[in-house]
């Protein structure tokens, strides 16, 4: 979000565990509808193919934010 506030495109991903200190922190910083991509918790422990599959959802869920963006 201060990246975006700085004029540099910057996206989000999130775990599970950190949306509602992530969707505070956007309310502090002036941004309370600031978009960003939710990835299961934790991320620390997953096997290789858990972070495959949160690599998978994030990245489907970025795209949908900077198309939706787009328009």
């Amino acid at each position: 979000m201060i990246a975006e506030r700085a004029g540099v495109p910057a996206l989000a991903v999130m775990t599970s565990n950190f949306v509602s200190a992530a969707e505070l922190m956007g309310r502090v910083l002036g941004m309370p509808d600031y978009d960003f991509a939710v990835i299961d918790h934790p991320v620390s422990s997953a096997t290789d193919d858990g972070l495959e599959a949160r690599a998978r959802v994030a990245v489907e869920s970025l795209r949908t934010i900077v198309l939706a963006d787009a328009r």
